[in-house]
């Protein structure tokens, strides 16, 4: 059985200012995404690229995908919805640096 956590780090600025780069995440596997989370999300167009957008909402082609940083972010925006199988899971918490712990119900901008 696999564990359903896995961490990983911020690597760019599309997050700012909810994550910057550095922070390290604990991420949640195969659970339900809302409007609002903070994900984990394989790029459509480099799969082995995975990035950490916000889930915006869920439409009949997948689930729509931005940064906070606009200006910084490739998403949705650029590339459009992202499947479901695209989202490998739910960012739960920032545990790196410990500055503060953050946990993420339904975060909002």
């Amino acid at each position: 059985m696999r564990w359903p956590y896995m961490t990983t780090m911020v690597g760019g600025y599309s997050m700012l200012p909810a994550l910057h780069p550095g922070d390290y995440l604990l991420v949640r596997r195969g659970t339900r995404v809302r409007a609002g989370h903070v994900v984990l999300v394989r790029h459509p167009q480099r799969p082995t690229l995975l990035t950490i957008k916000r889930a915006v909402r869920r439409g009949g082609d997948g689930w729509w995908v931005e940064g906070d940083n606009p200006d910084a972010s490739d998403d949705s925006r650029t590339y459009g919805p992202v499947d479901d199988g695209a989202i490998v899971g739910r960012v739960v918490l920032r545990y790196w640096p410990l500055h503060g712990w953050t946990g993420w119900r339904v975060a909002s901008r």
